[in-house]
């Protein structure tokens, strides 16, 4: 195995500054391998709204926000799972459904957990302004196709490249074996709920859904801080679901997609970043991000990336089996015709496109096969007509809008096939 998949690192290597008293104080994987995140982060260097050296102070909070949790989702999965019906605190299901359907004042009596998280969710923010966010939701709808390319291949397969959250996956199940298409068509539907126009007002499909995540990473967490069965080491990784992995993976879906598909030769505006990051923004917000870690710009996000990319851990067990489940996926997505010969295109591609994203060491890191990048040529190409010539027209961007919901449609098919096209439901 090549280095940057040790699971332990020799002081020396450790941080100086994060050394002796400061290091007992955070989970075991902060910092590990920072200096290997240093060369890996390169490019974030450049994008950074602060280019001078790191804030050690954000890292300190980085390290501490491991060990941090939604605590208004906490309250509420608590008194879920309370097991005295008769408890003046127990919430159920169906009170849950029924205010998120109609709102809290269509509970008779909601016990004070239920009342608190909907009193957290339900008002918007001043900031919020829904015509950005729908701006946003023309862009992602324009992006296309390469949004779910970075997004399947540089933002969550390449997060398998670092330790911790890959375990959380693996732990439950959630992206091994049969249930990774399913899962992964979950994320999918989640995030083009979230990116269709209104669906973010209170009575939207994307607020919904959003609301359900939420409460699903606070279940998730109450499980394993709780149940007997647990094998996680709170004082190696932290909470299962954290303030930190929680702001790392939002950051994934403003900053990083729109770094993966400029690297895919789309053009995005300055207008068009503002109005996606703006929509993630809400989103992270409704997910119990901290408010304080909630970007208004790319380089802002991207500086926070950086941070938060210094502080994890390169390496470990769970990240190459969770990457061959999703490349062996391919070989079950539903097409009408030649689905055999589609299917092992579309396996072949998606490692073509992963060796362009990691790089060959990421490939032998999660244990790929070795390929070239050759579908990334074609993909540029078209992309520098649509995006650089069509997309800078009114009717060229309403014809991107088309294509983009055509694209979802199918890539939406093919995943859930005869399923019911929605987010996994609340284990309670």
């Amino acid at each position: 195995m090549s280095e940057p998949n040790r699971t332990t690192t020799p002081p020396s290597t450790y941080p100086r500054r994060f050394r002796e008293t400061e290091r007992s104080t955070y989970p075991r994987r902060f910092c590990e391998t920072e200096r290997l995140n240093r060369r890996l982060g390169r490019p974030l260097r450049l994008l950074r709204a602060s280019r001078g050296r790191v804030d050690d102070r954000l890292l300190a909070t980085i390290g501490e926000r491991l060990t941090a949790r939604d605590e208004i989702g906490a309250a509420l999965a608590s008194a879920l799972r309370l097991t005295d019906a008769a408890h003046p605190d127990k919430v159920t299901m169906r009170q849950f459904r029924r205010a998120l359907a109609d709102g809290i004042d269509s509970v008779a009596n909601p016990p004070r957990a239920l009342r608190d998280f909907f009193a957290a969710v339900d008002p918007v923010p001043g900031w919020v302004d829904f015509d950005l966010i729908d701006e946003g939701c023309r862009v992602a709808r324009r992006l296309g196709r390469n949004a779910a390319d970075v997004m399947l291949q540089l933002a969550l397969i390449g997060s398998y490249r670092f330790d911790g959250p890959p375990r959380l996956l693996v732990e439950t199940g959630g992206l091994l074996g049969d249930s990774a298409l399913r899962r992964i068509a979950e994320t999918q539907k989640w995030a083009t709920a979230v990116t269709t126009p209104d669906a973010l007002r209170r009575t939207g499909e994307g607020f919904r859904l959003t609301v359900h995540v939420r409460l699903m990473h606070a279940l998730v967490n109450q499980q394993f801080e709780h149940g007997s069965s647990s094998r996680w080491d709170t004082e190696r990784w932290g909470l299962p679901v954290n303030q930190s992995d929680l702001a790392s993976t939002l950051g994934l879906f403003n900053a990083v997609q729109l770094f993966g598909v400029r690297l895919l030769g789309v053009r995005v505006s300055r207008a068009e970043s503002r109005a996606l990051m703006h929509l993630w923004k809400y989103v992270g917000h409704l997910m119990g991000v901290d408010e304080d870690w909630l970007c208004d710009r790319e380089s802002q996000q991207h500086d926070l990336n950086y941070h938060l990319l210094l502080t994890q851990n390169y390496g470990g067990p769970a990240g190459p089996p969770l990457a061959g489940a999703l490349v062996e996926a391919q070989r079950h997505l539903h097409f009408d015709r030649f689905a055999r010969v589609r299917r092992a295109y579309a396996r072949a591609r998606l490692l073509s496109m992963l060796r362009y994203f990691l790089g060959r060491q990421g490939m032998r890191d999660l244990h790929l096969p070795p390929t070239l990048p050759w579908a990334v040529p074609p993909v540029i190409a078209a992309n520098l007509l649509r995006y650089q010539i069509l997309g800078r027209s009114e009717a060229g961007r309403a014809h991107l809008e088309r294509r983009g919901d055509r694209f979802v449609e199918r890539h939406l098919r093919r995943h859930f096939h005869e399923q019911t096209q929605d987010v996994a439901a609340l284990d309670v």
